[in-house]
């Protein structure tokens, strides 16, 4: 596939194949030559247009999508992007690249959230792979039917369990997999066409779908337990036998299976939790920029973390462990002892019992005699600002889903003990944010140290100053991280892999260079931040001895920029010998 605007490319499709191929259509690109060669002469308009022109055209087309309503517009434009994408790859990831600040909304977070709750309802077209428990026997036939002969370097795959905060969404995730490849491509340099995107399909516990007669997947309740962790264990070993050297990408999972199933392979075969691991690596760098601005050590700070899922675990756990990495005098028991997790039910502390206490929060479960002068709510829980109060905390995440929750308060709690307090309301959509930074900022009199999960637009200080609000976007570091993994032909993903990407994401932050500034890099320099991170992670693999290839760290930097992928056309050569 091109990765430069002057390539070659031998191609074997003639006529309406070439046309209906989204990984070799030009459309009206096709140049004269190009046309008589592949048959196209007649099935085209007379003008010839240049990739800059199909862009223009598509953007109108795409603004044309919009409707009044802001959430209507976006779904209608989010169904034209898709459209486009299975017409042709080139234009597609050309004009989003062009208008990336704009588009990545529609085609990820939010906007993506409601295509996927009304996915059986929009559905026009198949695309992916989907595997169903129902089917498990025949689970090899299908896988190669949709890969012989094809070199896979990436494949991202859903149980739907919990799709971008909206819950359990059945078949509906092939399009989180599906989207979630897409960024691969665009902000790290993917090739398309060795990706795969799988649906597995093991029912849902979702009523309405259940009851829905146009849902289009297996319309049983969810499959747990050990059929489930059979089939699971199936796909993975199917894909650790043809294609060993490929990046596994687990997505939004739900909490009961995410760190279960990380943990299961991720020390045989490079697989990647993006929302374990990358909410933890985007949420470690952002928190290195923040106390590279206030001068102290992430080994200094007090976390509170409000919502104990899996990107609750998945921040801490990344957090804990570049903690003890950076600094090697801090024991992982002294590491653990920073760290306040909160959710529904209150402080996780030993009196909940076992049936309130999730699997991978025992490290961090605290002992009652150490709480027995603090006001319990009348469930006997110890309430988020209970705690801020007792812990005085430099640091408080959220990645709850409860809009909010951050009262005035809180804040001001967390101020009063705290010059530049770390605020980081990570829950995704907005609408589901636990304080919006516009309240940050004038409960701590512009002090707060502000990051978001979604994007939201500039605060005032009280000074009259813009301060730019990070968008604590996974996008920012997960395509780099599994892209440098790739390319390195690393054997697993390791923690100091990720945290050697966090690393030098946060060198990025124009907060380092003034004080005011964003904790994190701009997203419209997604492709440059990935390279970045990619190439450090590469390098780290070599380090580490986990990569599978001939050439040095010094050599990472080129050997990432040559893999890359990126919308060009080159020129097309008609061969019957060549790809299809």
């Amino acid at each position: 596939m091109p990765t430069k605007p002057d390539a070659e490319f031998r191609i074997a499709l003639r006529e309406s194949g070439i046309l209906t191929s989204p990984r070799f259509n030009k459309g009206s690109a096709f140049t004269r030559e190009e046309r008589a060669a592949f048959g196209l002469t007649g099935r085209l308009p007379q003008r010839v247009n240049t990739l800059e022109e199909q862009c223009e055209r598509a953007y109108e087309q795409y603004q044309d999508a919009g409707a009044k309503d802001l959430a209507r517009s976006r779904l209608m434009q989010n169904k034209f992007l898709d459209s486009l994408k299975q017409q042709n790859w080139v234009l597609y990831y050309g004009l989003i690249k062009e208008h990336l600040g704009e588009m990545i909304p529609v085609i990820y977070t939010p906007t993506e959230a409601d295509a996927i709750a009304q996915y059986s309802h929009l559905f026009r077209k198949s695309d992916g792979l989907f595997l169903c428990i129902d089917r498990a026997d025949s689970m090899e036939k299908e896988y190669l039917a949709q890969t012989s002969g094809r070199e896979i370097s990436l494949v991202v795959c859903s149980d739907g369990g919990a799709i971008l905060g909206i819950g359990d969404q059945g078949a509906g995730a092939i399009r989180i997999s599906e989207a979630k490849a897409a960024l691969y491509t665009l902000i790290a340099g993917f090739d398309p066409s060795r990706t795969l995107f799988v649906d597995l399909d093991v029912g849902t516990d979702n009523e309405k779908l259940l009851k829905d007669p146009l849902y289009m997947g297996w319309a049983e309740k969810r499959v747990e337990g050990e059929r489930y962790d059979e089939f699971v264990d199936k796909f993975v070993q199917l894909v650790r036998k043809h294609h060993p050297h490929c990046l596994l990408h687990f997505e939004d999972f739900g909490v009961a299976n995410a760190h279960r199933i990380l943990d299961r392979y991720r020390e045989h075969h490079a697989v990647f939790n993006d929302d374990i691991q990358g909410t933890g690596a985007v949420t470690l760098a952002c928190i290195m920029a923040a106390v590279g601005v206030t001068k102290t050590k992430l080994s200094e700070q007090r976390y509170v973390i409000f919502g104990a899922g899996s990107a609750g675990l998945g921040i801490v756990a990344q957090l804990r462990d570049a903690i003890t990495t950076i600094d090697s005098d801090v024991s992982k028991e002294d590491a653990n002892s920073k760290f306040y997790l909160v959710d529904r039910y209150g402080l996780l502390k030993e009196s909940l019992g076992s049936d309130k206490l999730r699997e991978g929060t025992e490290d961090f479960v605290q002992a009652d005699k150490e709480w027995e002068d603090v006001s319990t709510n009348e469930d006997g829980g110890i309430d988020l600002l209970e705690v801020v109060k007792k812990v005085k905390p430099t640091v408080l995440v959220g990645c709850s889903t409860q809009a909010g929750a951050f009262t005035e308060e809180v804040v001001k709690a967390m101020y009063a003990e705290c010059e530049r307090p770390i605020i980081l309301p990570l829950s995704n959509p907005s609408k589901l944010v636990e304080v919006s930074p516009e309240d940050a900022n004038k409960w701590t009199e512009g002090n707060a140290l502000i990051a978001t999960g979604s994007p939201f637009p500039p605060v005032k200080k009280p000074n009259g100053e813009e301060y730019i609000v990070a968008e604590c976007n996974n996008a920012l570091i997960y395509p780099g991280l599994g892209f440098g993994a790739m390319v390195a032909m690393s054997r697993t993903v390791t923690d100091t892999m990720i945290i050697a990407g966090a690393r030098k994401l946060a060198s990025l932050a124009p907060a380092l260079e003034d004080p005011h500034g964003a904790l994190l890099p701009p997203f419209e320099n997604a492709f440059k931040i990935n390279t970045e991170v990619a190439i450090a992670v590469a390098q780290q693999a070599i380090e580490e001895g986990k990569a599978r290839v001939d050439w040095s760290k010094e050599d990472a930097e080129d050997k990432v920029e040559s893999c890359q992928w990126q919308p060009f056309y080159g020129t097309y050569v008609y061969d019957e010998a060549g790809d299809t």
